[in-house]
Order: structure tokens, then C-alpha cells, then sequence
């Protein structure tokens, strides 16, 4: 039986934390930056949880962390 491949897309976006969570950055947050407010780009700095109706298909991507 051969090796599961890690999905490099995910492996990329996620990290699993140290409970074993998995932390991602939000998108949007790179260019066409006038259009939006501070308050919506300070908070597109802040790292978010995943939720628990996606850990499962993430774990899935990446078998090996």
C-alpha cells in the first residue's frame, strides 16, 4: 500500500496547533486594500480557528499533520 500524499494546497493554508486545531490566515487580505475599512483589514490580520465542520475534510489533506 503506498504513502498518502499531502494536499500541498492545504499544507500551505493550514497548521495544526499545538491541541490539535488547525489555524489558517483569512484571505482578502493582499491587494484592492482602499476599498476597505481599517477595521475590516485589522481583522483580516488575525489567524482564525477552523470549524468543526471542516476539520474533518482538512485531516483528510494533510495525513501526516
Amino acid at each position: 500500500m503506498p504513502k498518502i500524499k499531502t494536499n500541498r494546497a492545504a499544507a500551505k493554508r493550514f497548521k495544526k496547533t499545538g491541541s490539535g486545531k488547525y489555524k489558517f490566515n483569512k484571505s482578502n487580505s493582499s491587494h484592492i486594500l482602499t476599498k476597505k475599512t481599517t477595521k475590516r483589514k485589522r481583522s483580516l490580520r488575525l489567524a482564525q480557528v477552523l470549524d468543526a465542520t471542516n476539520v474533518k475534510a482538512v485531516r483528510r489533506m494533510l495525513p501526516n499533520g
